[in-house]
């Protein structure tokens, strides 16, 4: 037992790591009690909330600064209560609460990581994802009923350079060729079928710019954090000429 969890397992109820969440608990059960703003919300008018918390809490982690950062998890993780608590209100049978949704994600990380809880042995890290992808996959086709898709899942919703990225690394991971990703190219005609829908070569700066992403990802960067980099240089060059131009002018 190492000194950290000696001193833990030592400590009161209330001192325990988590204690503070089930205070949380508390605090957004009489919010939706008492407070007219907060009893209002649905899952959709906070939807918008969820996605501006998420970007918040990334600019936070590009900042570098760490308390930055836990703030704004902090608002990333009221986002995750609020919904709880407005789902563990319905009486139609397909209300759940924060203990159905800790309790999904906790049984969820023990099933995909049976190399921890289970008999499994991983050579590394890589070995980690091909079976996460593996029990993910399996799981997927026994809710569906039919074969599983390596890109099943991804959220066509997200900004399109990160959904690229997701498609090809998702993708990369299933053995897919890495050629598959230069859409301007034409069909392999050893394909098994070169006449299914969806193969025809595309053109255009939508697959100039999805073979950007392949190129990023190749050189092992992160297309959307090179593009992000990109926009913060360029906001300090917008700002250089605005400040310069009105020293000139005044």
């Amino acid at each position: 037992m190492t000194h950290e969890t000696g001193e833990r397992s030592s400590a009161t109820a209330q001192d325990r790591l988590g204690a503070k969440l089930l205070e949380l608990v508390d605090v957004m059960a009489r919010l939706r009690r008492e407070c007219p703003w907060d009893a209002r919300q649905t899952h959709e008018s906070l939807a918008p909330h969820l996605l501006e918390e998420s970007y918040e809490a990334l600019e936070a982690l590009e900042s570098g600064v760490p308390e930055a950062l836990c703030e704004e998890l902090g608002d990333v993780l009221l986002q995750v209560y609020f919904h709880a608590e407005i789902a563990s209100e319905r009486t139609d049978g397909t209300g759940y609460n924060i203990d159905d949704v800790a309790g999904g994600i906790a049984a969820k990380l023990i099933r995909r990581h049976p190399h921890v809880f289970g008999n499994v042995s991983v050579s590394g890290a890589d070995e980690v994802k091909q079976n996460w992808d593996a029990i993910k996959a399996a799981e997927r086709e026994a809710k569906g009923g039919g074969p599983a898709s390596a890109l099943d899942g991804v959220p066509f919703g997200q900004p399109a350079l990160a959904l690229a990225a997701q498609l090809q690394r998702r993708a990369e991971r299933a053995g897919v060729p890495v050629g598959l990703a230069d859409l301007a190219a034409a069909p392999d005609p050893a394909a098994p079928d070169p006449a299914a829908p969806g193969t025809a070569a595309a053109d255009g700066i939508g697959a100039e710019l999805f073979a950007l992403v392949a190129r990023a990802r190749a050189a092992g960067l992160d297309p959307e954090a090179e593009l992000r980099a990109a926009a913060r240089a360029y906001r300090e060059r917008v700002v250089a000429w605005e400040r310069e131009r009105r020293a000139v002018d005044s």
